[in-house]
């Protein structure tokens, strides 16, 4: 499998990456946790995930503590929320985690998710903060195609980079139209929660798969979602043993046989289904 995707516009990016959603919630695990996002770089995770959202920019800060030395080997990715998503509203939101990350620069700077705010006033808002130099790429999280197409129409729209959404093998809505669209427009999907934060059934296709990979049925889950094309997994890690299993993943290549079972488990969708936020 490819060990990275490729952006719209011709740069590629680690397939597998590093989330940070609820990392800096517990001072007593700030040292692993630090420990876990230094490991995930060293092993070429370099992608990492986070968001002003996360602890209220508690998690940009830990990124910042664990890899401002690292930068220039980082594909840094933050999030602005919706209510800040105003053209003036989009610029100073990414100046404060810019101030968080102690960089100055990000290589990603995605909308949360939809709200209120004109779509018109977010895209100026960040074409003006890719003109200065503050971010290299933007896009958008959670959008479905009906997002997406209004997106487009906006002026400067065409420039997405990417949509961030909730996929995974339990999870797999996204595969009837939103994969096929952003494919389309040669466009990655990032997958958010790709093993649904540890609640993977127990038992059944997965376990059986892993038993004959020497792996786990979280591994089995990731290596699923690595070997679709031009999609981009940021699962979270908060300790360096778990950042090596997420590692591993990418040395199983499924076969055939393997992907027909996970199919019978999980069926891929047959209609369309509203796009699931977690």
């Amino acid at each position: 499998m490819s060990l990275n995707a490729t952006l719209p516009g011709g740069g590629t990016v680690p397939a597998l990456g590093q989330g940070t959603w609820h990392m800096a919630e517990n001072a007593g695990r700030r040292r692993e946790e630090v420990e876990a996002l230094r490991l995930g770089v060293e092993l070429g995770m370099t992608l990492i995930d986070t968001a002003e959202m996360y602890g209220e920019g508690a998690a940009e800060e830990l990124v910042a503590e664990a890899l401002a030395d690292q930068r220039d080997r980082l594909f840094l990715v933050s999030k602005v929320y919706p209510h800040n998503a105003s053209r003036q509203g989009v610029v100073e939101a990414c100046e404060r985690s810019l101030k968080r990350l102690r960089t100055d620069r990000l290589d990603l700077y995605l909308l949360h998710w939809r709200g209120g705010v004109p779509l018109e006033e977010t895209v100026a808002g960040f074409e003006e903060l890719r003109r200065s130099g503050k971010i290299r790429h933007w896009g958008v999280s959670n959008f479905d195609v009906d997002d997406m197409e209004e997106l487009l129409q906006a002026p400067g729209g065409e420039t997405c980079a990417t949509n961030q959404v909730l996929y995974n093998v339990t999870r797999r809505g996204p595969e009837f139209d939103l994969l096929p669209w952003m494919a389309k427009r040669r466009m990655p999907l990032m997958a958010y929660s790709p093993v649904e934060q540890g609640r993977l059934p127990r038992g059944g296709a997965l376990q059986a798969i892993g038993q004959s990979y020497g792996a786990s049925p979280f591994q089995i889950a990731l290596a699923w979602l690595l070997q679709k094309p031009n999609v981009i997994a940021v699962p979270k890690a908060s300790r360096a043993d778990h950042v090596r299993d997420n590692h591993r993943a990418l040395e199983i290549r499924l076969s055939p046989e393997d992907l027909e079972a996970i199919d019978a488990e999980f069926p891929p969708p047959r209609r369309k289904r509203p796009l699931e936020m977690i």
